[in-house]
C-alpha cells in the first residue's frame, strides 16, 4: 500500500496590518476608559511585531513588556495570565526562564475563526487592568477571546 504524498507546505493566517492598527486604536480607547497610560503591542502569528503604540507618559520598560506579552500570547495561543499557573507546575517550571516569556496578565492571543493570528500585549496598568484592556479591544474588533 502506497502512502499518500504529504504536503510540502501548510497555509497559515496572520493578522493584517490594518486590523493590527485598528486593534491598537481599540486598545488605546480601552486603556483611556480604564485610566491607564500604557504601551500596546500587536504581533503576527509568528510573534513578530506588527504594530506598537506607547502613551507619552508610559514608562519606557512598558515597551519591552508589552511586546513580550504579545509574543508569549501568540506562542501557544494562551493568555499570559494562564502562563502564571503553568509555570507553577514543576514539570514545566523551566519555561519560566525563557527570556521573553511573560507570566503576568495583559497578553492575549488574537484568535480569528479558531486560529491564532497574532498576539496583543498591554503594559502600563496592573495585570488585571492590562488584561481587561486587551480583552475589550479584541471584543471590539470581533476577535475571539480565549477563555483558558
Amino acid at each position: 500500500m502506497t502512502r499518500p504524498q504529504a504536503p510540502l507546505t501548510v497555509a497559515s493566517s496572520s493578522i493584517a496590518r490594518e486590523a493590527a492598527a485598528r486593534l491598537i486604536d481599540a486598545a488605546r480607547a480601552a486603556c483611556d476608559d480604564i485610566g491607564i497610560h500604557a504601551t500596546i503591542a500587536v504581533t503576527d502569528a509568528a510573534g513578530h511585531l506588527k504594530a506598537l503604540d506607547r502613551s507619552d507618559s508610559a514608562a519606557f520598560l512598558t515597551v519591552d513588556v508589552a511586546v513580550d506579552k504579545a509574543w508569549t500570547a501568540a506562542s501557544f495561543g494562551l493568555g499570559t495570565h494562564v502562563w502564571r499557573d503553568i509555570v507553577q507546575d514543576p514539570a514545566v517550571a523551566q519555561l519560566a526562564h525563557r527570556p521573553r516569556l511573560v507570566a503576568v496578565g495583559g497578553g492575549c492571543p488574537i484568535v480569528h475563526e479558531g486560529r491564532v493570528v497574532g498576539g496583543i500585549g498591554i503594559s502600563g496598568g496592573n495585570a488585571l487592568q492590562d488584561q481587561q484592556a486587551a480583552e475589550i479591544a479584541l471584543k471590539t474588533l470581533g476577535f475571539e477571546v480565549a477563555t483558558a
